[in-house]
Parts: structure tokens; C-alpha cells; sequence
């Protein structure tokens, strides 16, 4: 065994987790809407004894012996949730424990790693010589890339060493995750009337461009993450059968890879489209922690896979290696009768703790 726990203190210290989870499904948390579960989480560090600071809905707090001269890492998930999809049969709100499994919206994203990376956190509150100090961050806004979430305490912060974002990977290690870029074009042509082949046709022109969006590569590759995606999601143009349009707008949804910087992809676009290309930010930029780093180490060692992850999540906002980890599975995000197994919570809880104490 690595961890000096005996048996009956992680069944306690899980067995806290799921209580607390219970109340935050029990408590609606949509984006921007977070401050009762907030108030739930405070409630829990207060009980513990633990002292917290509150920005907004972001709640943070550090080790007992946290000092200034040593690295820190940082614990990070988030407590806002999606709103409940119409195919919802149980009561989203109402936590139901059945056949091993926990029901409720926010259970498994990312209810699930939130209550787990807190459990491992209080289980090392009180540890003294650690060689780095810790920092849990329960954290709003994360489902639509908020600025009042974590890129709000950020600053408050100290350096962070490296980070475990909490999202729902099987407690398998997504070494890199990919960024986001969302850019709005826009092409322009003249209007005229459609029966007397007058004007210029802003659709087809954007027609052009999205065929270029569609068979271009960029020729870097990255090693974990593959290439990056351009897909083209929203069209609009036209007002009537009869004009043709002097507009047509576009989004393009692109997943970023870290062989380019997201200035540099944009700037490859404007190069070779015609249309306007104005991206809504630059903020969501992809992510990753070298596989020989000491936190990877550990999980390989603890049995757990590594790989590159699709989705984005907090850690495009991170500028310190990171790694994504955490109890539930992916694919059951946003679905309907959300669910979490009441043992992957406890794989977690142990897991995040046999993990840190291989670098503490």
C-alpha cells in the first residue's frame, strides 16, 4: 500500500464526499446562476474548520502550512452545470441512489471530480513538510467559458507549478486537451435583383471560403492530439428569394492544437479566405503536462492510461502544465438521467491521493 490510510478513514473521508455531492445536485447551479451551491461549499470548509476566500461564486483555500518559499499545486473543478435537457425522466435535482449509481444533474460533470479532489485536499490539509503546498479551487462558470470563474481568482493566486483540473476522464490522464478558437467571418458582396443577374453573391463567395475551411491541414501535427478541426457550424444570408445578398456570415468552430498559437491559426485563415474573420477570443488555448512529469509518473505507475483530449475544459486558461483526471466517464456530459458509480468516486478519491503522495 502507498497510502497510510487505514481503511476506515477513506471510507470516512469518501463517504463525505458523496454526502456533499448529494447536496449539490440537490441545489440548481446553471452558469452565472452558482451561489447556493457556493454557499454549500463554503458550509462544508467551514464545518472541517477550514479557513476559504470567496471571489463572486469561486471558492478557494490553501494547506494549513502553506508557505510562500515552496511550489504549489492546484486542485480545480468547477460546481456550475448545464441546464437539463428535455429527455430528463428522474428529477434532475433530486440525488437517487440506484443499482451502485448516483443520479442527478452535475453528478458526473463534474460533481463527481469536484467532491473528490476536495476529499483528497482535506485529507492532506493538516500534513506538515510537504514539498509543495496545495490549492483547491471549486470554481463557476466553467460549462460556458466564463471570465467570472477561474481566470477571475487566478490573479489572486500564487504561481501554480501544475495544475489537476477535475473533469470526468475514467481517473484515466489527458496529458494535453485541445484549445478552442470560435471565429465569426463575414462576406461581402452586392446586392441586386436576383432576375436580372445584377449584384454579387455574398453566399457564394462564402461558399468558396468554407471549401477552403474544409479541405485545408495545417501541416504541424501534434503528436497526442492529432491535427487541428475546422468545421464550419452556423450560416445565415438572405432576406428574400427575389434579392441577392450583399452578406453572408458564418461561424467556424476550431480546436487548436499546441503547434500553433492561436494568433498564428487566425492569421493563416485571414490569409487564404476572402471573407472578414473576427475571432470572439483568444483566451481558450490548448493545453498540456510532458509525460515524464512527476504527477504522470505516478498515475502511470498506479495503472491509469494517458491520452489527448478533444473536448476543453478550465485548463485552456492555465498557463502552468496541467493535467485533466477525474472520476466518471465523458460521454455521459449533458446527457439525460446523468448518473455517476458511486465506486468510481471512491477509485477517485484514492486515486488523487495515491497520486499526490508519490509527489508531496
Amino acid at each position: 500500500m502507498i497510502s497510510q490510510l487505514t481503511a476506515y478513514s477513506l471510507e470516512t473521508i469518501t463517504e463525505s464526499a458523496i454526502y456533499l455531492l448529494k447536496r449539490l445536485i440537490a441545489t440548481p447551479s446553471f452558469s452565472r446562476e452558482e451561489a447556493k451551491t457556493a454557499q454549500l461549499i463554503e458550509q462544508f470548509f467551514q464545518e472541517h474548520g477550514i479557513p476559504y476566500k470567496r471571489t463572486k461564486n469561486n471558492i478557494w483555500t490553501h494547506n494549513r502550512y502553506f508557505d510562500p518559499a515552496k511550489p504549489t499545486i492546484l486542485l480545480n473543478s468547477h460546481h456550475d452545470t448545464v441546464k437539463p435537457n428535455p429527455s430528463w425522466k428522474l428529477d434532475p435535482f433530486k440525488p437517487l441512489e440506484r443499482e451502485g449509481k448516483l443520479y442527478g444533474l452535475g453528478s458526473n460533470d463534474a460533481g463527481g471530480c469536484l467532491v473528490s479532489l476536495i476529499a483528497a485536499f482535506c485529507h492532506f490539509y493538516k500534513k506538515q513538510d510537504m514539498a509543495y503546498n496545495l490549492i483547491l479551487a471549486a470554481t463557476a462558470e466553467e460549462e460556458i467559458s466564463g471570465r467570472e470563474g477561474l481566470e477571475l481568482i487566478l490573479p489572486e493566486m500564487p504561481p501554480i507549478s501544475f495544475a489537476i483540473v477535475g473533469e470526468p476522464t475514467q481517473m484515466h490522464l489527458a496529458i494535453a486537451e485541445k484549445g478552442l478558437l470560435v471565429l465569426d467571418c463575414v462576406a461581402h458582396g452586392k446586392s441586386g435583383h436576383a432576375a436580372r443577374n445584377e449584384g454579387e453573391n455574398a453566399i457564394y463567395k462564402a461558399l468558396k471560403d468554407i471549401e477552403w475551411i474544409t479541405n485545408y491541414q495545417f501541416p504541424k501535427v501534434s503528436p497526442t492530439l492529432g491535427p487541428i478541426k475546422m468545421s464550419v457550424t452556423v450560416i445565415n444570408a438572405g432576406s428574400q428569394h427575389n434579392v441577392v445578398p450583399d452578406a453572408c456570415s458564418f461561424t467556424i468552430d476550431v480546436r487548436a492544437t499546441e503547434q500553433y498559437t492561436l494568433e498564428e491559426i487566425v492569421e493563416t485563415i485571414q490569409r487564404h479566405i476572402q471573407s472578414e474573420v473576427k475571432p470572439r477570443s483568444i483566451r481558450l488555448k490548448p493545453s498540456s503536462i510532458p509525460e515524464d512529469h512527476p504527477i504522470v509518473k505516478a498515475g502511470i505507475w498506479l495503472g491509469r492510461e494517458t491520452y489527448g483530449s478533444p473536448t476543453t475544459s478550465d485548463q485552456a486558461l492555465l498557463d502552468c502544465p496541467s493535467l485533466k483526471c477525474g472520476p466518471g466517464h465523458s460521454e455521459r456530459s449533458h446527457t439525460a438521467d446523468e448518473f455517476i458509480y458511486l465506486r468510481e468516486i471512491e477509485q477517485g478519491v484514492e486515486l488523487y491521493i495515491r497520486m499526490l503522495e508519490q509527489v508531496l
